[in-house]
C-alpha cells in the first residue's frame, strides 16, 4: 500500500468516526404509524430548521467565478454564520441539469464538487440535511440559461413527467445520484448520517390521470430504493393537492411543503400589519395524511418582499401548530451576493446584510425546537404571544426570552426570565443586558463563570429598494465597519470587567467605563476583573474555535443617499425633513434649502444617528402651495452633491444645471387626502393579475382610468381542483404612507370617495373597506354605475366585514379569509390598506356573470 493510499484510508477512517459521533448514534430517520419522523435508535422525534443555499449551482456558482471568489471559502464564511443562527438543517433542490447528461448520467463536475464541499463543511457544523435531487428547470435564473448537459434542459418540466425517456433517465439519475459518495466524507448520500431524507422533485405541477401520477411517483421511489437505503422518501405535494391520495400510493413516507404568505415579486416592500397573513397554515388535507401515516416538512418559506423580523417566528409557529416537523427558509443570500440581491429579488436574508431578519431566523429555529407539535395558540391576536417567545408588528420586535437564552430582533424592555442561568444573548439595538447603538447583530456566549464570548457584526445599511429590478451594477445594500458604544449589565460580569479582541487581525483596544466601551466588529472575550484566564483561542467553541468571526469588509465606495419625500403636506405645521447619508467618510455637512411662496430657507440638518440626519422647517415656510427644496451634501474631501438630481456640485454653483427641487404640495386642512391616483399607482395595487386589465386614458388631462374587467369571479384552480368555490374578487391598496403625512385632518373625514364606473354596460356591486393597523376591516357595499363619477360611503354605514388575505399566498389552498379574534371598533387613524371586493351581496344567479370596475381615483373628504 503506498503512501498516499494510506493517508486517505486513515482520512476517511477519521472522517467516518467523526461523522458517527456527530450524528451516527442516532441511526436513521424512520416515520412512524402516527406520521412522526423519529430517530431510529432513540426514538425521539426529529426536528429541524435552517435555510436554501444555492452556492454550488446556477447564478450563485456563476457569479462567485465573475466575482473571483472561491465558493469554497464562500461556503466556509456562510455555513459559520449558519452556526451562529442556530440552524441544524439544510436543504436545496439540486441543478440537475448541470450534473447530469442527457440520459440521467452523473457527472463528476466543479458543480458537483462543490456540492459534495458543502455537505462536508454542514456535516463539520453538525447541520443535517435534506435533498432534492431534480429541480426540472434550467440554471440561468434570474440571467438567461446556459447550455447545460441535463435531461432538464432536453426535456423541459412537462415532459419528464410524461416522456418515457425522461422518466427513464430520471429513474438513472436518481439511482446514480443517491450512490454517488462524496470525496470529503467518504460516504455515499445513502450511507450519510446527516442526510435525514430525500424529496424527490421540486414542484412537479402533475396534470392529467391520477393513475399515471401514481405510476410516476412509484418509478422514482423504486429507483431511490434500488440503491438499498432506507431513509425517508417525500413527494412535492403543495402544487396539485387533488392527488395527494395518488402521491402516497407511490409508496413515499410524507409530503413536502411551501409558504409564501405575502405572495412572491411584489417588486417593493410591503407595508402594514402581516401578522393576518400568517395567523395558520390550515392543511385541509390531514385525513389522507393520517390514512397513509405520512409525515410533513417545509422545504421552502418566506415573507417575500418584507423587510421587518417580526413575522418569522408567528410563521414557525403556524408549521408547529400544523404538525410541520421540520422547515427550510428560502433562500439565504451568499454573502457575496447580499449587496446587490440579485439572485432571488423577492426574497432577502443574510446575517450580515439583514441582521434582523437573520435573527428572527435564529428565533425561529428555536420555536421548531421548543414548540411542541399540533400546539393551538389561538387565533389572531391571540397568538403572538406563544411559550417564551413573543412578535410585535409595531416595535418590529420578535422575541424568545428562556431562562438560559435571550434573542431578540429590536430593542426590547422585557425582563429576563432567569439570569442566574442565561447562557446565550443574541439581539439588535438595546435591552435590560445589552445596550448597542450600531446597525449590526451581535451574540454574547457565556464560556464559564465571569467569562463571556462576544461577537459583533459590522452595520448594514439599506441604501435602494431591495425587491426591485436589481443588478450586479447596483447596490442595494452596504457593509459599513464603525466604532460604536456598548454597554453590558450582567451580574455575572460585575461593573468591572476586562476585553481582549481575539479574532485573527483584530488589534482593537478598549476601556470600559461604568459598564460600557467602544466596540469595533470583531470577536472579544469578556471577562470579569481579576477571572483567571483559563481558554486559549483555539478553544473549541460550538462547531468552532473560540476566535474565529467572519463579517465583509467596509464596501461604502460612494455616497449613498436615500430621502422619500411626502407627498401633500397640511400648511401651517412644522415639516421634518429626514434623509440617510452614507459615506465612506462621514459628511462635513448637510444643508436643506428652498422656497415657499416666495419665501426661502436655508438650514443645516442635524446627525440623529445611525446615518440618518434630520431637519425642520418652520410653519411660516408651509403655507398653501408648493415646497420646493433641494439638499446639498458637502463631502469630507470639500466636494458638493446636489439632490436629487444626485449630481457631483452645489446648486448655486454657476454651471451646476440641473436644479429639480423636490415638490410637495401643501393643502389646507379642508382638503381631500387623496389616496388612491390610477395614473400614478396602478403599479401599487396588491392584486391577482388578469389578463383582461388595463390602464386606459379618460379624456381629461392627465387623468386615467384602471379598467379592471374580472370576468369570472370564481377560477378552478389548477393546484387545488377539490377546493370549495369562493366567489369573489378583492385586491388591496397600501395607504399608510398617504394618510401619515395628513395624520392631523383624519378625524375632519367623515366620506369615502369612489371615483370610477362599471364595465359590461351594467352595474357592479363594489365593496370598499378600510383595513386597520389590527387587522380587522370595515366597510360597505355600494352600487357603482355605468357613468364616471363620484360614489361615496359614509363612515357612520361602515360595518365589519371579513378581511381578505391579501396578498393572496401560495400554496393556494390556504384560507382565502382572515380567521381571527379581534375586538376593536373602527377608527380612521388606525387605517393601513383599503380593500375593494367584487362578490359580496352579488345575487347567486349572477354569480357566474362578467362582473368589472374601473378605478380612476379614491379620496376622504
Amino acid at each position: 500500500m503506498n503512501q498516499k493510499l494510506i493517508l486517505i484510508t486513515i482520512f476517511l477512517t477519521i472522517g467516518f468516526l467523526n461523522i458517527f459521533s456527530q450524528n451516527g448514534s442516532h441511526g436513521n430517520v424512520i416515520v412512524d404509524m402516527n406520521g412522526l419522523m423519529r430517530w431510529e435508535n432513540s426514538k425521539q422525534e426529529v426536528k429541524g430548521f435552517g435555510v436554501n443555499y444555492t452556492v454550488p449551482f446556477a447564478h450563485a456558482y456563476r457569479s462567485a467565478k465573475r466575482m473571483d471568489i472561491d465558493p469554497k471559502k464562500a461556503i466556509d464564511n456562510d455555513i459559520y454564520h449558519f452556526s451562529r443562527l442556530g440552524f441544524d438543517l439544510y436543504r436545496i433542490h439540486v441543478w440537475d441539469t448541470e450534473i447530469s447528461d442527457s440520459l440521467g448520467n452523473l457527472l463528476d463536475n466543479e458543480h458537483l464538487d462543490a456540492f459534495d464541499y458543502l455537505l462536508w463543511k454542514l456535516k463539520k457544523a453538525k447541520i443535517n440535511y435534506v435533498i432534492t435531487p431534480i429541480a426540472f428547470w434550467g440554471n440561468g435564473w434570474p440571467e438567461p440559461d446556459t447550455k447545460s448537459p441535463g435531461f432538464s434542459n432536453k426535456y423541459g418540466k412537462g415532459e419528464c413527467l410524461t416522456n418515457p425517456e425522461a422518466i427513464k433517465a430520471q429513474q438513472n439519475y436518481l439511482e446514480q445520484f443517491i450512490n454517488h459518495v462524496n470525496p470529503y466524507t467518504g460516504l455515499g448520500y445513502k450511507d450519510d448520517p446527516n442526510m435525514i431524507a430525500f424529496e424527490i422533485s421540486n414542484e412537479p405541477h402533475h396534470r392529467g390521470e391520477a393513475e399515471k401520477v401514481t405510476e410516476f411517483v412509484s418509478g422514482m421511489v423504486q429507483a431511490i430504493r434500488n440503491t438499498g437505503t432506507k431513509k425517508p422518501v417525500f413527494y412535492n405535494m403543495s402544487h396539485a393537492v387533488q392527488y395527494m391520495d395518488d402521491y402516497f400510493k407511490g409508496n413515499v413516507q410524507g409530503g413536502t411543503f411551501q409558504w409564501y404568505p405575502t405572495g412572491l415579486g411584489y417588486g417593493k416592500e410591503l407595508s402594514g400589519n402581516l401578522l393576518p397573513n400568517v395567523n395558520d397554515y390550515d392543511m385541509p388535507f390531514d385525513t389522507i395524511f393520517k390514512k397513509y401515516h405520512g409525515a410533513k416538512l417545509v422545504y421552502e418559506f418566506d415573507a417575500a418582499d418584507v423587510g421587518k423580523s417580526y413575522i418569522y417566528p408567528a410563521i414557525a409557529r403556524s408549521f408547529r401548530e400544523a404538525g410541520i416537523q421540520i422547515g427550510t427558509h428560502f433562500a439565504y443570500d451568499p454573502t457575496f451576493l447580499a449587496p446587490f440581491n440579485t439572485e432571488y429579488n423577492t426574497h432577502y436574508m443574510n446575517l450580515n446584510y439583514a441582521p434582523q431578519k437573520a435573527l428572527a431566523l435564529k428565533i425561529s429555529s428555536e420555536v421548531f425546537h421548543e414548540i411542541p407539535l399540533y400546539s393551538n395558540f389561538g387565533m389572531y391576536p391571540k397568538n403572538t404571544s406563544f411559550g417564551d417567545f413573543k412578535v410585535n408588528y409595531k416595535t418590529d420586535l420578535a422575541e424568545y426570552n428562556a431562562e438560559s437564552k435571550f434573542y431578540y430582533t429590536n430593542s426590547t424592555n422585557s425582563t429576563l426570565k432567569n439570569e442566574a442561568k442565561l447562557k446565550e444573548i443574541a439581539g439588535f439595538g438595546n435591552s435590560m443586558v445589552i445596550r448597542y447603538d450600531g446597525l449590526g447583530a451581535y451574540f454574547l456566549d457565556k464560556i464559564s463563570k465571569g467569562v463571556w464570548r462576544l461577537e459583533v457584526m459590522p452595520d448594514a445599511i439599506w441604501v435602494a429598494n431591495l425587491f426591485g429590478r436589481n443588478s450586479p451594477s447596483k447596490k442595494v445594500a452596504v457593509i459599513n465597519w464603525e466604532t460604536h458604544l456598548m454597554q453590558i449589565n450582567l451580574k455575572d460580569l460585575g461593573d468591572s470587567f476586562h476585553i481582549e479582541a481575539i479574532n485573527e487581525g483584530n488589534e482593537f483596544v478598549t476601556v470600559v467605563n461604568n459598564n460600557a466601551f467602544q466596540i469595533r466588529p470583531g470577536t472579544y472575550m469578556v471577562s470579569k476583573k481579576d477571572i483567571q484566564k483559563k481558554w486559549s483561542v483555539n478553544d473549541s467553541f460550538k462547531s468552532y474555535k473560540l476566535k474565529d468571526f467572519y463579517a465583509p469588509k467596509s464596501n461604502v465606495d460612494k455616497l449613498y443617499f436615500t430621502h422619500q419625500p411626502f407627498e401633500f403636506i397640511p400648511e401651517n405645521k412644522n415639516v421634518p425633513i429626514e434623509v440617510q447619508c452614507i459615506d465612506s467618510d462621514m459628511p462635513e455637512a448637510l444643508t436643506l434649502t428652498g422656497s415657499n411662496n416666495g419665501q426661502y430657507f436655508n438650514m443645516k440638518f442635524d446627525y440623529v444617528g445611525n446615518y440618518k440626519y434630520q431637519a425642520i422647517i418652520d410653519s411660516k415656510f408651509i403655507q398653501k402651495g408648493y415646497l420646493n427644496y433641494n439638499i446639498i451634501v458637502k463631502q469630507k474631501d470639500g466636494n458638493d452633491m446636489t439632490f436629487p438630481a444626485g449630481k457631483e456640485g452645489n446648486l448655486y454653483d454657476w454651471d451646476f444645471y440641473d436644479r429639480t427641487p423636490y415638490k410637495v404640495a401643501i393643502v389646507s386642512k379642508e382638503s381631500p387626502i387623496n389616496l388612491f391616483n390610477a395614473s400614478k399607482e396602478t403599479d401599487d395595487l396588491v392584486r391577482s393579475w388578469r389578463r383582461s386589465f388595463k390602464l386606459v386614458p379618460t379624456d381629461n388631462f392627465g387623468e386615467a382610468e384602471y379598467q379592471m374587467n374580472i370576468g369570472k369571479l370564481f377560477v378552478p384552480d389548477q393546484e387545488n381542483l377539490n377546493a370549495t368555490p369562493i366567489y369573489d374578487y378583492s385586491f388591496k391598496h397600501f395607504i399608510i404612507d398617504k394618510v401619515k403625512s395628513r395624520s392631523d385632518d383624519l378625524l375632519s373625514k367623515k366620506t369615502l370617495v369612489f371615483h370610477g364606473r362599471a364595465l359590461n354596460d351594467k352595474p357592479c356591486k363594489l365593496q370598499i373597506a378600510f383595513v386597520l393597523d389590527d387587522g380587522s376591516a370595515y366597510g360597505k357595499v355600494i352600487e357603482i354605475g355605468t357613468q364616471n363619477k363620484d360614489y361615496l360611503i359614509n363612515f357612520e354605514d361602515l360595518k365589519p366585514v371579513k378581511t381578505v388575505t391579501l396578498p393572496r399566498p401560495y400554496p393556494s389552498f390556504l384560507p382565502y379569509y382572515l380567521q381571527h379574534e379581534i375586538v376593536s371598533d373602527f377608527d380612521i387613524r388606525k387605517v393601513e390598506s383599503l380593500q375593494f371586493s367584487i362578490g359580496p351581496e352579488i345575487l347567486e344567479d349572477e354569480l357566474l356573470d362578467s362582473h368589472g370596475i374601473s378605478i380612476i381615483s379614491v379620496s376622504l373628504k
